[in-house]
């Protein structure tokens, strides 16, 4: 029996067969996977779970592909989407909502509400749990600031509340990028209350920036490279000429050096290849180790 029929037999939700993983990153780049499965539920995600581990059958959760760079050869492997873990709960000052969850509209959604601390994540396209998982940020602030606990499921399929204190959260990494069999289910996220139209001028405000500053109209995966202690990224590579610099159709953006574009076809395998160049490039001009904010997927 293959695997797409054994996936359908487990009745565990919906089965979406030879996806193009294109449609599920923010780069628009990227081969097949054998599956994308969309668990109904959690008794649902660990029957899946047991089941790929038990077949060893490569695997990957995914939120909104906004910082994965798949190969055009594909992924010989079953992709997992947590959407319908999407329950938001707010409770006065504290807020619960699943790993599915879309970030953006979470943070959009409590900021008109005049809560205040969660402004940040207004331009960040992940899902929450994908916003643990790397300890998304920006404007000087990330999750770490704002989550009170985490939810996961442990690689033995416990449910486990990690406090913020156990998730060790450090600037665009977290406990669970360590620990990659932990699975993020909901956060619990405290917030203060502040005045509505304050707090929705500043997220105009900082929109109207990026749209200046960020090359917003091509697909791509936001910052490439983490800022280096004392620096920026960008800087580095614009010193080094890089603005416009092409590998196939994978182009660093003329707006923002930090950006890598696809302005056509980009293949995974290019968007790679430049980022490799560009850390080679700087680490030998001046000597500084870039790291990579994005994750190559084999």
């Amino acid at each position: 029996m293959d695997i797409i029929q054994e996936l359908i037999n487990l009745k565990v939700g919906q089965v979406l067969e030879n996806v193009n993983i294109k449609e599920y990153t923010t780069y628009k780049a990227g081969g097949r996977a054998i599956a994308l499965v969309i668990p109904n539920n959690l008794e649902c995600l660990i029957t899946l779970l047991k089941y790929l581990r038990n077949k060893d059958i490569k695997h990957k959760i995914l939120g909104r592909g906004s910082n994965l760079i798949f190969n055009d050869s594909g992924y010989n492997g079953v992709l997992i989407k947590l959407d319908n873990f999407n329950n938001l709960d707010i409770k006065s000052n504290e807020i619960i909502v699943g790993a599915g969850y879309p970030l953006i509209k979470l943070a959009t959604r409590l900021s008109r509400m005049g809560y205040a601390g969660i402004e940040f994540a207004t331009g960040i396209p992940g899902t929450v749990g994908g916003a643990v998982f790397m300890n998304a940020g920006a404007y000087k602030s990330d999750m770490g600031y704002i989550v009170k606990s985490v939810k996961v499921l442990t690689p033995d399929y416990k449910i486990k509340e990690l406090t913020n204190y156990d998730m060790d959260f450090h600037y665009r990494t977290s406990f669970l990028q360590k620990h990659p069999n932990y699975v993020c289910l909901e956060m619990t996220i405290i917030l203060k209350k502040g005045n509505p139209e304050e707090i929705m001028q500043l997220i105009e405000d900082r929109r109207k920036r990026r749209v200046e500053s960020q090359p917003l109209e091509y697909p791509s995966a936001g910052s490439v490279f983490r800022n280096p202690e004392g620096d920026f990224a960008g800087r580095l590579i614009e010193e080094i000429g890089y603005k416009g610099h092409r590998i196939g159709d994978a182009e660093v953006s003329q707006k923002h050096a930090n950006f890598i574009i696809n302005v056509g076809e980009a293949r995974g395998e290019d968007i790679k290849a430049l980022i490799i160049e560009i850390k080679e490039k700087i680490k030998e001009q001046y000597g500084i180790e870039l790291k990579v904010e994005q994750e190559f997927v084999e």
